[in-house]
């Protein structure tokens, strides 16, 4: 049944792998022994995902629109810190997205970059400063409200994390990367707050990490994040290389990392979630991935060849929101994939 999904399952991808293999080889039986030895291969190595309802609470919890504050809530509060997870708490948000770096002597703290310079009044990389370092700094010091938040810190992970369950907001934990010392790190706060089982996913750009985090814990709820030609060009549209073949490598890369995220990938790590970029959310999109249907208002989609959610985060969290969509998008293996859009008031 793993291959013969309702929707496809894998069927669909190992077809296509084996017509092209059967177009390159020119060899039926090159063709079936590799494709069959990839196959067993991924079952073997794959995990099996955390119970569908056990993944409903942390997609949709409270049964309604998602609403999860980007960077703990960057645009009402200092990003990544213990106020931003307040102030999101306070604008109606269900959950917080928490960045999860390192400094140099391990301490798990939140900061999206790789260096301090962006959003303190320091400099330098994370990984050449100290906690007692990074705990000088001011994380408002380029805000916009700077004036409003004087004595703030860089949270260390624990702190984030017990400030979120306080105020029982859903928990998206990004992991840029360093797999070993993150899952390390949230194995032991999954031990330390257990309630976070089922009131947190964690997510990656990075397949290793959440393969590791599998390994480490299969239990924990996870998902992959994408984000189209992330390879090849940056945020803004841009390509990343000067020379032509250097680009149009990474172009290639992207093209077989796309293919991989939504056909092989998701089944490997055994996710719960599939989170892609809301700039990319489109009816071509819906398209291409065979959306079936709609019913009325609520929109329930179907969506053959992804396992999870596609959720919006903002930066600020409104006080109203109306025009609200809630998409629910039955999978293969029964995980559901939620979707909101809101027509938000200023």
């Amino acid at each position: 049944m793993w291959l013969w999904e309702e929707q496809g399952g894998l069927l669909g991808p190992f077809s296509f792998l084996l017509l092209l293999l059967l177009l390159v080889t020119r060899s039926p039986f090159n063709a079936c022994l590799f494709t069959g030895s990839l196959y067993l291969l991924l079952r073997l190595f794959s995990f099996e995902p955390v119970p569908s309802r056990r993944a409903l609470q942390v997609l949709k919890p409270r049964d309604r629109v998602s609403a999860i504050a980007h960077r703990g809530g960057s645009h009402d509060a200092p990003e990544n810190t213990l106020a931003a997870i307040r102030q999101a708490a306070k604008n109606g948000a269900t959950g917080v997205e928490l960045d999860i770096e390192f400094t140099s002597d391990g301490i798990p703290v939140l900061m999206h970059d790789n260096t301090v310079d962006r959003t303190t009044d320091g400099t330098g990389r994370l990984c050449d400063l100290t906690f007692e370092q990074i705990r000088k700094l001011n994380p408002a010091a380029n805000h916009r409200l700077r004036n409003d938040f004087p004595d703030e810190k860089i949270p260390t992970l624990r702190e984030a994390v017990a400030e979120c369950l306080n105020y029982n907001l859903t928990i998206f934990f990004d992991v840029k990367g360093h797999a070993n010392m993150a899952t390390d790190a949230l194995k032991k706060i999954y031990l330390e707050f257990p309630q976070l089982y089922n009131n947190s996913i964690v997510c990656s750009f990075l397949p290793e990490v959440i393969y590791k985090m599998r390994q480490t814990d299969q239990n924990v709820i996870t998902a992959l994040t994408h984000r189209p030609w992330s390879l090849s060009h940056t945020g803004d549209g841009k390509p990343r290389y000067d020379t032509f073949w250097k680009q149009s490598m990474f172009v290639v890369m992207d093209i077989l990392l796309d293919w991989s995220m939504h056909n092989i990938l998701w089944y490997l790590c055994g996710i719960s979630a599939f989170l892609i970029q809301k700039d990319f959310v489109s009816p071509f999109y819906l398209f291409k991935k065979n959306i079936l249907g709609s019913l009325g208002g609520a929109a329930v989609w179907r969506l053959p060849l992804a396992q999870g959610a596609i959720l919006e985060t903002r930066d600020r969290i409104p006080r109203r929101a109306s025009g609200a969509w809630s998409l629910l998008l039955p999978l293969p293996m029964s995980l559901p994939l939620s979707f909101s859009l809101c027509d938000y008031h200023k």
